[in-house]
This record gives C-alpha cells, sequence and structure tokens, in this order.
C-alpha cells in the first residue's frame, strides 16, 4: 500500500507509525548508499577518480557528437577515395591504346615526336613532354590550348618508335591524371563542385583525426578480459557487443592509416592548407625550386620565336642568339648529369631554360631536376631531392603516399583497404547507435549520447589546457574550430530544450 493512500486517514496512528518508520528505513538506506560511494567494496575509502576516468565521458560525447554528424562526410570521402584509388589500374585498360605502343628497333628523336603533336594541333602550345621510358610506352606531349582550363592540358600520345599520333586525351595537374582518374580525383575532392565543394573534403579531413584518436583512446581504456580483445572481436559476444568489437578493432588496425589520411589531406586543403604552408615555410620547409633563369640574355632569351624545342641548331650561348639545342639534347645532358628513369622536359620561354625534372614518385624516389641552357646544352643549375628541406621531403612522400603513388600497387592496395575500413567503421557505429534505442514502448528511436555535464567532472588542471588546446587546433584548422563551436551551441540548445520539456512534465504532474 502506498504511503499515501487515501482510504486510510493521515492521522491514524497506524498511519503514523509507519510512516515513521518507513523513514527511518529510508534514512539508513541513503546513509549506507553515501558510505558506499565514499567506500570500495572492501570498505576502505575509494581513491579519487583518475585523469582517464574524468576525462573519458568528455571524450565519450565528443566521439558520439562528431560520428553521428560528420560520419556522413566521411563515408562519402572514404566511398570516392576507394574509387580513386582503384583508377590508376583501371586507367591503364581503359587507355591502353594511348598509353601503349607496339614494340620496333626504330626510335624517332624526341623533337620528330614534338613536331609530330604540333601539326595535330598548331594552334597549341607545349608544355612539357615526358618521354617515353620504355620500349613499350608512348610519349606525351603536354599542351595549352586556347580554350584550355586552368590546371587542365591536352595530352597527345606519340608512338615513340614511328612519330604517330597514337590518340589524345585531357589531362589534369602535374600527376597527368587522364580523364577517368581526373574525374574520381575531383569526385573526391570537391563533389565537383568547384571551391564550394572543397568545404566537404576540408571538414571531412579535419575531423577524421579527432574521431579516429578519441575511438582509439576509448577503444584502449576499456576494460577486458584478455589483450586478444584489444586486436580481435571477441569470441561469442552477440548484438551490440559483437558491433562495438568489430567497430573498435578495426579502427585499433586502422587508426596509425586514419591519422596519416587526416594530416596529408590537410595540407592541400583551402583553409587549414593555408596555415600549414606557413608554419612550413617559417620552419624553412618549402620544397624549393631548381633555377631555370638565363643571366646576361644568354641562349635563347633574345630569340623566343625559335622556342618550344622547335629551333633547329645548336648553339653556343650569346654567340649564338636564337639558337635553340632542341628536346634531343637538352634530354641528353641532363641524362648525363644523372637524371635516369622517367622524367619531364619542359621547353624554354623567353629569358629561360629548359627544365628536366624526374618524375619517379614511387619509393626510394627519384625527383632531381636540373635546368639546361638552351643555347649551349651546358648545366645551368641542379637540385638533387636529397637536399631537398626534411619537411619538405616527408611533405612531397606524404602527399604522394595519400594519392597512392608512392609504394605503387601495394600503396593503391592500402589506400583501397583503409577506404574500405573506414566504411565498415562508420557502418557499424550506426548500428550501436540503432542498437542502443530504447525498446520497451516500441516507439521509433536511436540511442543517446553521454550524459550532459562530463566537463564538470575534469579537474581544472586538466581541463584548462584541454580548452587552450582545443582553441589552438580550432584557429589552426578552421573548420575544425567552427563546427566545434556549432557543436558545443547544438548541446546547449538541447539541454534548454530538454529542461523545459522535463518542467513542463513536472508542473503537469503535480498539477
Amino acid at each position: 500500500m502506498a504511503i499515501d493512500d487515501p482510504v486510510q486517514g493521515a492521522d491514524s496512528p497506524r498511519t503514523t507509525t509507519r510512516r515513521s518508520s518507513d523513514t527511518k528505513a529510508d534514512d539508513k538506506k541513503t546513509n549506507a548508499k553515501k558510505a558506499n560511494d565514499k567506500k570500495g567494496n572492501d570498505g576502505k575509502a575509494a581513491a579519487p577518480p583518475t585523469t582517464w576516468g574524468a576525462v573519458r565521458p568528455l571524450v565519450l560525447r565528443l566521439h558520439f557528437y562528431a560520428g553521428l554528424l560528420i560520419a556522413p562526410l566521411l563515408l562519402i570521402a572514404a566511398t570516392t577515395g576507394l574509387l580513386y584509388s582503384l583508377s590508376y589500374q583501371a586507367e591503364k585498360v581503359v587507355y591502353r591504346q594511348e598509353l601503349r605502343s607496339p614494340d620496333s628497333d626504330r626510335t624517332a628523336m624526341l623533337s620528330q615526336q614534338v613536331e609530330a603533336a604540333r601539326a595535330e594541333h598548331p594552334d597549341g602550345k607545349v608544355t612539357a613532354v615526358w618521354p617515353s621510358s620504355d620500349d613499350e610506352e608512348s610519349t606525351r606531349v603536354l599542351m595549352t590550348m586556347p580554350d584550355s582550363e586552368e590546371s587542365k592540358s591536352l595530352a597527345v600520345f606519340v608512338d615513340p618508335h614511328t612519330a604517330q599520333i597514337r590518340g589524345e586525351l585531357d589531362s589534369y595537374g602535374s600527376s597527368g591524371a587522364l580523364p577517368l582518374r581526373a574525374w574520381l580525383s575531383e569526385l573526391h575532392r570537391h563533389l565537383h563542385l568547384g571551391e564550394p565543394g572543397r568545404i566537404y573534403s576540408e571538414l571531412a579531413a579535419s575531423w577524421l583525426w579527432v574521431v579516429a584518436l578519441g575511438g582509439l583512446l576509448l577503444w584502449i581504456g576499456r576494460r577486458r578480459s584478455s589483450k586478444r580483445a584489444l586486436l580481435r572481436p571477441e569470441r561469442g559476444a552477440t548484438g551490440r557487443r559483437r558491433t562495438l568489437g568489430r567497430h573498435g578493432s578495426l579502427g585499433m588496425w586502422a587508426a596509425a592509416g586514419f591519422l596519416a589520411l587526416s594530416a596529408t589531406g590537410l595540407t592541400w586543403s583551402t583553409y587549414a592548407g593555408e596555415n600549414i604552408g606557413a608554419v612550413q615555410d617559417q620552419l624553412g620547409g618549402a620544397t624549393p625550386v631548381v633555377s631555370a633563369e638565363l643571366k646576361g640574355g644568354e641562349g635563347a632569351a633574345a630569340g623566343a620565336g625559335e622556342h618550344e624545342g622547335h629551333g633547329g641548331g645548336s648553339g653556343s650561348g650569346g654567340d649564338h642568339e636564337g639558337m635553340d639545342i632542341g628536346f634531343d639534347n637538352a634530354l641528353t645532358a641532363a641524362r648525363q648529369a644523372g637524371l635516369d628513369g622517367p622524367v619531364t622536359v619542359k621547353p624554354p620561354a623567353e629569358g629561360t631554360a629548359y627544365v628536366v625534372a624526374q618524375r619517379d614518385n614511387q619509393f626510394p624516389v627519384r625527383l632531381d631536376s636540373v635546368s639546361v641552357d638552351p643555347g649551349t646544352g651546358l648545366i645551368l643549375d641542379e637540385l638533387r631531392f636529397a637536399d631537398y628541406p626534411l619537411l619538405a621531403q616527408l611533405t612531397r612522400i606524404g602527399i604522394d603516399a595519400h594519392m597512392g603513388l608512392t609504394f605503387g600497387v601495394f600503396n593503391q592496395l592500402l589506400l583501397a583497404a583503409l577506404a574500405l575500413s573506414l566504411i565498415l567503421i562508420i557502418v557499424w557505429g550506426y548500428r550501436m547507435w540503432w542498437q542502443r534505442r530504447p525498446t520497451q514502448d516500441r516507439k521509433l528511436g536511436v540511442g543517446k549520447p553521454m550524459a550532459r555535464g562530463a566537463w564538470r567532472k575534469v579537474p581544472l588542471s586538466v581541463l584548462l589546457p584541454l580548452i587552450a588546446a582545443a582553441a589552438l587546433v580550432g584557429w589552426f584548422v578552421p573548420l575544425l574550430g567552427i563546427t566545434l563551436v556549432a557543436f558545443l551551441v547544438l548541446d546547449v540548445v538541447l539541454g534548454a530544450v530538454a529542461r523545459a520539456r522535463a518542467a513542463r512534465a513536472g508542473t503537469a504532474a503535480g498539477s
């Protein structure tokens, strides 16, 4: 019978006695609970919560919101990244006619191959030439046309043995991406929405490391019966526990790759990339460039009309102004300077020299470059990759690894595996959210985040450095900072709405 049962009078001695005894019993339970809160199971005083114990609820709540709201962007980035990682091999199949040529004992001069491309497109301007690096690879002549878009050019493929045109395709960027890979690259970078679309990819890169690092800390900090469960899902687990095991263990394996993808992806983002570039320059890590400037009116400086590699003769600097040694002699000079393997030859413009640069991004990379006097064939300047600042070397290798170039096919397969892992982790994360939903009322619902107010339990000595670090990172990575503030505002609004509903419910219950 309830203590406020209206059948019995409030003044009844029996009722008064029962309420008095119940109150004493409740007081004893309350005191016992307080004592247990201050003591451990063995009766000794409980130790104060650890720093991680205080911070963990805060990390849980951040991981929940970030995973819930940013995961769709990460899912798009992972899916498009998976397609891009497979595009290198697809490109070789789709464009085999242009990329490959029949083997032959004959070899046409490089200048003849360039002239064949120019004859095909007399209104085009040659900007670079990729000479064939093996007997079955075509020579690629890159040209800008009057209607060429920025960062795009026309690639004319020439048979190195017969100087016959094998085809032509649009080419994108310094990597020479052909239409299939270029389309997938733009899909991954900005969803074909231009500069506004880059916000999506920068948001994904800005939050990927936060979500990955937070999830890693949460997974390592969990109590488990064996160390095996850290790297592999728990055997015999069912329901949400099984999903969590898959989500956490796969995240443990892939966390390092996610952090690397996030860091390298931010280097060419719009806003964070600008800050990273400024810091890199201040630390002396800017990428150096070989000097191609001609001094004192040498070589082709006075005869720009014979440039772009189709001048006929060979000269000796200022004594033969307007003469051009041509692509073949420029390439020979670079080979003698030690530039082996695949190279790019850029023709001279007014006041500049030929620039020959290696383009072998696969480890160990060959990215040396030299400038060649177009009048004398002498090496004017040389730049070795080994002489790059360490930070510039790491940046170059990191970006190439992000693009799937550094380790060849293995690199591309690794990127595909990371992309697929991220897709699975996101799907399992949403599944856990669904599995935590309340089911007793048979209503459609989802799992709730960690309770609010977790930051109040964090010691001030830890909370203040966390706030300072978050402010610094938010300034350096602007989109991360803006969305983090948006999360906090959303959380405050949702909390205010929840309190208002609770107050109305309490008022209705009281009335």
